[in-house]
């Protein structure tokens, strides 16, 4: 069976992906087991991170490497945090520094009308670290910022990422529902049905 590395430090996004990938006829292994760090994330969008993820891992095994870059954009925000959103508090930042910094910022432009922001995710799989013509996979999930947080399901921003459709917040989902229906569950679902004719 293959071997495919999933390049992401993130215990969160590692767990979503782990689920979201069973049944596919490859060895998932993490790149933490194999001993290799995190990327230097110095692109400008989520595609670059995405793929500079991606080829890191890949040059350091030898082995065809998938990496996620996703983050929250708020509208009003001009599309921040974007790429910043897993630092968006600062050095050493938290999930939970980085919705108090996201409240905090956004308490003053709150204008009565609903915050409208997206989560985005952007997948990478290369063959290998030089590989000229990646898979990219991009999805995105619609939705508003609440004003304090609810549930405790998912990380990062979910707590704070109301669903108008579902009644409830993106951390107040059920598991599988989440998985089914989220930026990366979207994501996911182009890469399963493209990954077999790619590798």
């Amino acid at each position: 069976m293959k071997q495919l590395v999933l390049a992401t430090g993130n215990a969160g996004k590692l767990k979503e992906l782990q689920a979201l990938l069973a049944g596919l006829p490859y060895a998932i292994v993490t790149q933490k087991s194999l001993g290799v760090t995190d990327a230097d994330e110095t692109g400008l969008s989520f595609v670059e991170n995405a793929i500079l993820k991606a080829r890191h891992a890949a040059r350091a095994t030898g082995l065809p490497a998938l990496a996620d870059d996703s983050g929250l954009c708020v509208d009003i925000l001009g599309g921040a945090p974007g790429i910043y959103s897993a630092r968006y508090s600062g050095e050493g930042a938290t999930d939970a520094r980085n919705n108090d910094r996201l409240l905090e910022v956004l308490r003053p432009l709150r204008g009565g009308a609903p915050v409208t922001a997206r989560f985005v995710c952007v997948l990478a799989l290369v063959r290998h670290a030089d590989d000229p013509l990646p898979l990219l996979c991009q999805a995105e999930w619609d939705g508003e910022i609440l004003e304090a947080a609810r549930g405790d399901q998912g990380f990062g921003y979910d707590p704070l990422f109301w669903l108008p459709d579902q009644g409830m917040s993106s951390a107040e989902l059920p598991r599988e529902r989440k998985n089914a229906i989220s930026h990366r569950g979207q994501a996911l679902q182009q890469l399963k049905a493209r990954i077999s004719a790619f590798l």
